[in-house]
């Protein structure tokens, strides 16, 4: 773990297993208690025929990222030219089946599904566990507990919430007695929020909705922070979003228990209103998490931290190191 004193400028390097002793007494760690879902599917098109006459697999690869409402999803189709609006989908044993409603851009459909006693159950049947792209292997069974936090509760994302992949119940356990106070939210996390800028200009990037639930117990212990000059630390950039988006949305500046959505989307020059210091993965160039991450610590001072964890061999990606900027 790499530590970043954001108003000086100075970084040291640490162990994750001293964050407990780095926080002080009396800090707020919020984290992201979303569990990623099992979101990679395989379908195959209803309906098609080869010139012989005899049916074809049409094999079709889909991930869920989005809950429009009960039975409609937004989803990544590839190869998404074969997938065109009003077809329809089978998902292996016909456990599931789905047609094509809308289409989008970069391979986005969105999907309703025909109506199912238990929708979860089967996704979990059928799914896979939407590993990051450059784990060059399939899923195993292992990774439906590793590419998860260890306090993942409320399913819904298709990535794991990755700067809480550090904590295990040993460290939870000393920051409690560390006088640390833990609360949680929860935010579904989307493939919007790991997708590359694909415009020139920062105004026109525009982030896909994810839902989020901020619990009663959370807005309280913030709200009491933020009134007694506590630092509230945000454990990853989801969480960065859901508090501050909360903020924007408050009356009178304080947090209000909700669910909601949000898209917001956070730059050099933003304002933060409620997170004062932030634990966060080490992320790629071109990506609107590192301009989240160097509009808390300053652009120059993270890229100058970024250069030293180069050098120094920190690991980046989802599985990698962390930084902690305060």
């Amino acid at each position: 773990m790499l530590t970043l004193n954001r108003n000086t400028g100075e970084y040291e390097d640490h162990r994750f297993r001293e964050f407990p002793d780095i926080l002080q007494e009396g800090d707020v760690l919020v984290l992201n208690n979303s569990r990623v879902i099992p979101a990679r599917l395989f379908a195959h098109r209803a309906g098609l025929h080869t010139q012989k006459g005899h049916k074809t697999t049409g094999r079709i690869q889909i991930l869920l990222t989005e809950q429009v409402n009960e039975w409609e999803w937004k989803v990544l189709a590839r190869p998404g030219r074969k997938v065109l609006t009003g077809e329809r989908l089978t998902f292996d044993d016909n456990t599931l089946n789905a047609e094509v409603i809308a289409h989008g851009e970069f391979g986005e459909r969105t999907l309703r599904f025909e109506t199912v006693a238990d929708f979860y159950g089967a996704i979990e049947k059928l799914g896979h566990i939407p590993l990051p792209p450059y784990i060059h292997r399939p899923d195993n069974a292992a990774d439906r507990e590793r590419y998860q936090t260890v306090y993942a509760e409320q399913r819904g994302s298709v990535a794991a919430p990755t700067a809480g992949l550090h904590f295990t119940p040993e460290i939870l356990q000393k920051l409690r007695e560390r006088g640390i106070q833990i609360e949680y939210l929860t935010l579904h996390v989307g493939l919007g929020t790991f997708q590359p800028v694909r415009v020139d200009k920062v105004e026109e990037i525009h982030l896909h909705t994810e839902h989020y639930t901020l619990p009663q117990t959370t807005a309280k212990a913030v709200n009491a922070a933020k009134r007694d000059g506590r630092r509230v630390i945000a454990a990853g950039t989801t969480t960065v979003r859901t508090l501050e988006h909360c903020a924007s949305i408050a009356p009178c500046g304080k947090l209000e228990p909700h669910s909601g959505a949000t898209s917001i989307f956070i730059s050099p020059g933003y304002e933060f209103r409620i997170v004062d210091a932030l634990l966060t993965n080490f992320h790629l160039p071109q990506s609107t998490l590192l301009m989240l991450a160097c509009a808390f610590g300053g652009r120059e001072r993270v890229l100058a931290a970024y250069k030293h964890a180069v050098e120094a061999g920190y690991r980046f990606f989802s599985y990698g190191d962390c930084m902690f900027v305060s």
